[in-house]
């Protein structure tokens, strides 16, 4: 539980995602710690708390901040390549990651943020020419009814969702996503090796992850990328990668993107170097030799692996350098222009990733 003092009033929204136990506990049943919270107490993220028997989400409401991003900085590669979307997080996180690098969002465990309703905060995204709504920053599970509610509107408004997610969910959790959500990267790190989500995470293991995935596939209404954050010397074994990109491969299908992205130290880890770019390097080539057919490179821009290749001759479709787009050559129906291959990615292009895309609008 949380150090905070016991709640006296309720603040904030009831939650929906939990249920009721003997003895006048609540379990919360929004990520897979399954929280089982008294009266006045709060759940580890920080951000759920229950008074008089009732389970709230205490953040509903309040954001910490509001961004205007690029697609690609997600990262999301192959949903609505070039699109701008309005992100947004609240305080809080299910996890306790020691190289956080949003760790004055999610590490606080405090109730705070600027008040915004899910109207407001669509209709800013739609004065801002966004294409999307990105939930990010911190782990978006967590304020699941707020994000829902903020998704529903901009489904209203023409407006495509986007999760960045540790994916430690439920199955009551992937149902919420059926009616509002387009599109989630859900981040392994350290490829989910049991000793490193231990020891770096503050996890069991990453089981409840891949049963998230299995879910959301067999739903089939979400866009779904991997990511995998590749730790040196804790977190990059290859063994675990190959692991990792061959129950992709047997699960969610080799058309399934996975980017491992380069680790730079932060918060509890400035101690650790970033991560090699050869040591990358050799995690692509992992996921190729496991049938994986789109494998990238994030945070090296400029690397030959941040651009995506046509599996059928391959050509470049979509050449990148950092979030920008440099070249697209995919026709309208999504297919190689040079043989005809057909894609996973969802296009179209919208527009080219620019600087006016990096824009703090909530801070």
């Amino acid at each position: 539980m949380s150090p905070q003092p016991r709640l006296t009033e309720p603040s904030g929204k009831a939650a929906e995602l939990y249920r009721n136990l003997q003895g006048g506990k609540v379990q919360c049943t929004a990520c897979a710690r399954l929280c089982r919270i008294g009266e006045g107490q709060v759940g580890l993220c920080g951000v759920r708390g229950v008074v008089g028997g009732v389970l709230y989400l205490l953040v509903y409401g309040r954001v910490m901040t509001g961004h205007i991003d690029p697609i690609e900085k997600k990262p999301v590669v192959h949903y609505k390549p070039g699109s701008k979307i309005f992100s947004i997080a609240t305080s809080g996180c299910n996890w306790l990651c020691r190289y956080c690098q949003n760790y004055d969002i999610s590490q606080r465990r405090k109730v705070e943020g600027i008040a915004a309703g899910p109207e407001e905060l669509v209709s800013q995204a739609v004065a801002h020419g966004c294409e999307g709504m990105a939930y990010t920053y911190n782990e978006p599970t967590i304020f699941m009814e707020y994000a829902r509610d903020v998704g529903r509107a901009a489904r209203s408004a023409g407006l495509f969702n986007v999760f960045v997610s540790n994916g430690y969910g439920t199955p009551e959790l992937v149902a919420t996503m059926d009616d509002f959500l387009d599109c989630i990267t859900v981040d392994f790190k350290g490829s989910g090796e049991t000793k490193f989500v231990r020891s770096y995470i503050g996890i069991p293991d990453a089981e409840p992850v891949f049963q998230t995935l299995l879910e959301i596939k067999r739903r089939g209404r979400v866009h779904v990328e991997i990511t995998d954050l590749v730790v040196p010397n804790v977190g990059d074994s290859l063994v675990a990668a190959e692991k990792l990109c061959r129950w992709i491969y047997d699960n969610l299908g080799p058309d399934t993107p996975i980017h491992f992205l380069r680790f730079h130290p932060d918060y509890k880890m400035t101690d650790f170097p970033s991560t090699p770019v050869e040591t990358l390097e050799k995690h692509v080539s992992v996921g190729r030799r496991a049938g994986l057919n789109y494998v990238y490179v994030g945070n090296v821009p400029g690397h030959r692996d941040e651009s995506s290749y046509c599996p059928g001759c391959g050509a470049v479709l979509v050449k990148r350098y950092g979030y920008e787009i440099l070249e697209y050559n995919l026709d309208v129906q999504n297919r190689c222009r040079s043989c005809g291959c057909k894609t996973p990615i969802m296009g179209p292009l919208s527009r080219s990733a620019s600087e006016d895309r990096f824009v703090p609008v909530i801070s």
